[in-house]
């Protein structure tokens, strides 16, 4: 059974998946894992500043909880 990755597009092109991870590929070989690292350290910084450090409580604190799906009507 082929996964969504191996699976070709009908029309020929590439799939959404294969072109992000293509371009997530070129990224990282032209600018090195630590441009990832240095975006995620800004990003966190952010959002550090932007909802301060009890939101890391909360959201750590749900991290280890199961989601209740919604009943289907």
């Amino acid at each position: 059974m082929a996964t969504e990755d191996q699976t070709e597009n009908p029309g020929g092109g590439m799939t959404v998946r294969e072109a992000g991870r293509r371009g997530g590929e070129r990224v990282k070989a032209k600018y090195g894992s630590e441009f990832y690292e240095a975006i995620g350290r800004k990003g966190g910084e952010a959002t550090k500043s932007k909802y301060g450090p009890a939101f890391y409580e909360v959201i750590g604190q749900k991290g280890g909880q199961k989601l209740k799906k919604k009943a289907q009507p």
